[in-house]
């Protein structure tokens, strides 16, 4: 497992962005892929965007496609959530994911995941 900690989320309107950050501490994450959930008052937690550990291969739920862009750096140790066009439905906490090292599947499931940030909460008024 690794730690992960989120940095980023706050409170904003809709129709602006924000760009989330997920870092490793104690150790590199270069060899897992990396995602995104989120999990609003009331609703189970939903897959919002995932990075192959090699960075080739990215995906993003449907409610976020066209939107979100998520990628990684590697010198930094870091993925980061690129959020667009923010919606009141956006509103939720956003945890950052690491699955298994060198983990190839399903990563909507978070069953693959082992290791998760504490959350960074999202806001987005109308």
């Amino acid at each position: 497992q690794v730690r992960l900690v989120e940095s980023g989320g706050g409170l904003v309107q809709a129709g602006t962005s924000l760009r989330l950050s997920c870092a490793s501490s104690g150790g590199s994450f270069s060899n897992r892929p990396v995602g995104w959930f989120r999990q609003a008052p009331g609703k189970e937690r939903e897959f919002v965007a995932v990075i192959s550990w090699g960075g080739a291969s990215i995906y993003y739920g449907d409610s976020v496609k066209g939107r979100f862009t998520i990628s990684r750096d590697y010198a930094k140790n870091t993925v980061a959530l690129q959020m667009n066009s923010l919606k009141p439905e956006d509103t939720a906490v956003y945890f950052c994911a690491a699955y298994a090292p060198y983990y190839r599947g399903t990563y909507a499931s978070s069953d693959p995941v082992d290791s998760w940030g504490q959350g960074t909460q999202v806001t987005v008024s109308s």
